[in-house]
């Protein structure tokens, strides 16, 4: 199962799917759908006849039922096709260590990448492993493509294995998720699924039921733009305005500086000229009243800073991106407690955690499909020094089908 589910994921990782926030369209970017195709052909091959990638790059599929139950829970597998915008995606060369014997690891295409146990300490934990990572010049693409190997080995050793008991099983493969656009387009309705689980998490053996709260605020500047010969007196420089915000954020509400619990403002993008100028920034926290208070806080920088230019004017934006999950499930105990006992039967000690950022499981289970996420197995995404375990990924696929087992067991 492990060189399946470790062929599979080499297989994926090499096609750029890479979204893109500024594009308007579903899926952001057209690349993503390549993946798409491939996997909708893939389970077609396996025997889920009913697979097929929709006009927004969105792949559905069931794996039917093997049990004589009618009252079995139909469960949904999901994970995401996209790749983040953070760092490169284009030209992945995926590198496997076997049998790796511990140590910092050196990336082959960057001798200055190096992943260094000191800052991933879980590198001792996976000894005599066999690790994936990139070359070090893009990311690799754990984030989320080993989820997707994951559902994609699980559903074909569930069909190929059919004297294990299960309810019917969907399996959605969704686009955009890295933007914050991951379920806009999906339909309910279609995938049919009472709950879901997605498999984009971490660390072999987590079970995450809760994920921060998330906006994203736009800050737009207007300036007094002046001949820079004539100036005196008279410009105010959109560019130095946004400086000014920038440079007053808090140092103790950033994400280099929090860990646990604690929330940030982050910015994630400036531009101007003098004119006019914009910011972007994402806020989270874990609940809403410490989202709102970030932004309020957010809002009296931009006035104090303002108040200073006169003749400048500016509009503050808040757009809502997801919810804590955990205000859902907390209504369906069942739905975790069952991925916990998966966890245990594959072999693991289940570990329940909080996600500092959001999967598309928060979205969706505030659309009416309740949905923790389980680890994947990758590690320090968005980054090229991104790495995964093939023992980890082969202990996500048990934990799927022990989940399905389990489901039906307690119907």
């Amino acid at each position: 199962m492990a060189d399946s589910v470790t062929d599979r994921f080499l297989r994926y990782v090499v096609i750029d799917t890479q979204s893109d926030a500024r594009s308007p369209t579903q899926p952001s970017t057209e690349k993503q759908k390549n993946l798409g195709r491939l996997l909708a052909e893939e389970l077609l091959a396996i025997g889920v006849t009913d697979a097929h990638l929709d006009e927004h790059g969105y792949v559905y599929g069931t794996i039917p039922a093997t049990t004589s139950k009618n009252n079995v829970p139909v469960i949904c597998f999901t994970a995401h096709m996209d790749t983040a915008p953070d760092f490169s995606g284009t030209g992945v060369k995926p590198q496997v260590m076997k049998n790796y014997q511990g140590g910092d690891i050196q990336l082959v295409g960057d001798r200055s990448q190096v992943i260094r146990v000191s800052e991933h300490p879980v590198l001792k934990d996976l000894v005599g492993h066999d690790i994936v990572t990139s070359d070090g010049t893009t990311l690799l693409g754990a984030d989320d493509k080993a989820g997707i190997a994951e559902i994609m080995s699980a559903a074909e050793f569930l069909i190929n294995n059919p004297d294990i008991k299960h309810g019917a099983i969907h399996i959605l493969f969704t686009t955009d998720e890295e933007i914050g656009r991951g379920v806009d387009k999906v339909d309910l309705k279609k995938l049919g699924a009472d709950f879901g689980y997605t498999m984009d998490g971490e660390t072999a053996g987590t079970i995450e039921d809760e994920t921060f709260s998330a906006d994203a605020v736009e800050i737009a500047i207007k300036g007094v733009a002046m001949h820079p010969g004539f100036a005196y007196g008279k410009m105010e420089n959109a560019i130095r305005i946004a400086g000014a915000i920038i440079d007053r954020l808090p140092k103790d509400q950033a994400p280099e500086t929090t860990r646990g619990r604690d929330g940030f403002i982050h910015p994630t993008g400036i531009s101007g000229v003098m004119e006019k100028a914009n910011l972007s920034f994402i806020v989270r926290d874990f609940n809403e009243e410490g989202l709102k208070t970030k932004e309020a806080l957010l809002e009296k920088i931009t006035n104090d800073v303002m108040a200073g230019y006169p003749g400048s004017t500016y509009t503050f934006t808040v757009k809502e991106q997801y919810r804590n999950m955990k205000v859902v499930l907390d209504r369906h105990p069942e739905i975790v407690e069952y991925a916990v006992e998966a966890i245990r039967r594959a072999g693991m000690e289940p570990v329940r955690g909080s996600i500092r950022g959001g999967t598309d499981g928060s979205r969706l289970s505030f659309m009416g499909l309740p949905c923790p996420n389980i680890f994947a197995g990758g590690h320090a995404f968005h980054s090229p020094l991104e790495f995964v375990s093939s023992q980890d990924m082969e202990k996500a696929v048990k934990t799927i089908v022990e989940l399905a087992r389990l489901w039906e067991e307690r119907a």
